[in-house]
């Protein structure tokens, strides 16, 4: 067990006991309210076929405005607000990095304005407008697997309206026959060649494309936390808002695919500004794609990551080392000349299709943990398994439910640098009791009407932070969701 630098062990919050109560009985009174609020929405016209469903057979998203199958052109738009709070819990002692232990609330939104072009019709341009604002619990620190993907986690920032997404798209056909394709804000296209290259360059997300799961993958309609939408151990490239400059090669078949990219990573740790200078940074990801699940005759989807990063990175035992000889100050995981170090890691994630509207997934990730968490999170390995439920099981074709237990964890000598005082882009509470931070989450989102969605969220999470002697800590949440 890593030992507490308590700084006066002052306790903050509510007690332990009381705490695990509170959390208990709000987990019970939400999970209560996402049920309740079921028949209360107008019940969706029309019928689905009574059939089990594929992970890309799963109903496509109502919207506002129709949008055409024929046209060149793409413009649609999504906005997505979350309200989240927490109630006091138990905390020993708190840092400069910690989720605070009071009472807190918090409103994020995100607008976006999508559009596309087809040039022919095997090559378009996109090109995305985006406006982000609000702020997460304590400015979205103290959790390795944050309550909220939605939150830019740099408020200084600001709220001006910003290009998300610009990129060029090309599709080279190998193959004659063609399949059918949903059309939407990342292709335009609505069929595809069945096989196929596939190139991108520009600014986008490289979330947009790798380590993708329907079940667990949209903070807009699903699960919230940032560990659970997407494998917390994968850190890669981004700015911190989330986007990139890169080139992206996917080849893609009936049975499997394989998707490479190239891309820019910041010049500081969750920075704004990337280094364009791929001799000094770079980010390297790889990732093969199997089209059929664990069990004979009902899909799914394997998937197996890679990736390796270069960067302006720090040690965590050098950082320890320098404390050790010098214990005067908390140690610096930045305080090093400009040197070329190396994160590299795999993921693991899969979709299967367990019964009529059942589809359970997981991911497991993991990095080497010994160089500084650069651009995601700090979360050096993770697992997680859960289920999604699609409102057909219930006769109500849109509605969507889920639950998923996710447990992080970090390398023996990051946790070492957090119990010395060391602080982390996100994490810093002073001082570390070491335990994995465990997180559960359950979410319902109700279709109301055309594009307009909404539903609540729970989120009960142990060791936040890896910090035994902080929490447990129950976030409520309630998201409005609208498709244009």
């Amino acid at each position: 067990m890593i030992g507490t630098r308590d700084r006066g062990r002052k306790v903050h919050g509510v007690s332990k006991r009381s705490g695990q109560q509170l959390a208990f009985v709000l987990l019970l009174a939400l999970w209560a309210a996402g049920l309740a609020v079921v028949p209360a929405f107008t019940q969706d016209a029309g019928s689905m076929a009574d059939e089990a469903v594929a992970p890309a057979e799963t109903p496509a998203i109502q919207t506002m405005f129709p949008h055409s199958s024929e046209t060149r052109y793409w413009i649609s738009g999504q906005a997505n607000f979350i309200f989240q709070t927490h109630p006091p819990f138990y905390a020993l002692y708190s840092g400069t990095n910690s989720l605070q232990p009071y009472y807190e609330k918090a409103t994020s939104r995100v607008l976006t304005l999508y559009t596309g072009y087809q040039i022919t019709k095997s090559i378009e341009v996109l090109l995305d407008v985006e406006e982000a604002g609000g702020q997460g619990l304590s400015q979205a620190l103290g959790l390795a697997g944050f309550t909220n993907l939605d939150v830019v986690r740099n408020p200084t920032l600001g709220e001006a309206p910003y290009l998300s997404r610009y990129m060029y798209h090309q599709v080279f056909a190998l193959s004659p026959e063609k399949t059918e394709a949903a059309r939407g804000p990342l292709s335009t296209f609505s069929e595809l060649p069945t096989r196929r290259l596939e190139l991108r360059f520009g600014k986008f997300g490289m979330s947009d494309f790798f380590d993708l799961n329907s079940v667990g993958g949209d903070s807009h309609l699903q699960f919230m936390n940032w560990a659970v939408d997407q494998n917390g151990a994968y850190d890669y490239a981004a700015d911190t808002r989330g986007y990139t400059f890169g080139v992206i090669l996917e080849y893609q078949s009936p049975k499997w695919g394989l998707r490479f990219a190239e891309a820019l990573l910041p010049t500081v740790a969750n920075g704004q500004d990337l280094h364009w200078n791929l001799r000094k940074a770079n980010a390297s990801n790889v990732e093969f794609e199997l089209h059929r699940g664990f069990l004979k005759k009902k899909d799914g989807i394997i998937r197996v990551l890679a990736f390796v990063n270069n960067a302006n990175m720090g040690i965590y035992q050098v950082a320890n080392d320098e404390y050790l000889a010098n214990p005067v100050a908390p140690p610096d995981i930045t305080n090093h000349p400009p040197q070329v170090t190396t994160k590299y890691g795999f993921g693991f994630n899969f979709e299967q299709v367990l019964a009529k509207n059942i589809l359970m997934y997981g991911r497991f990730g993991w990095n080497n943990g010994k160089t500084e968490s650069w651009a995601y999170t700090e979360i050096d390995q993770t697992v997680q398994v859960g289920a999604g439920f699609v409102g057909r099981l219930w006769k109500r074709s849109y509605d969507r439910a889920g639950v998923v237990f996710v447990s992080n964890g970090i390398s023996s000598e990051h946790a070492r640098y957090l119990s010395f005082g060391g602080l982390g882009f996100i994490l810093g509470d002073g001082g570390l009791t070491y335990g994995r931070e465990t997180i559960f989450e359950t979410y319902y989102t109700g279709h109301v009407w055309r594009g307009l969605f909404l539903g609540p969220d729970l989120q009960y999470i142990v060791n936040p932070g890896y910090n035994q002697v902080r929490g447990p800590v129950v976030v409520p949440s309630f998201r409005v969701h609208l498709d244009f």
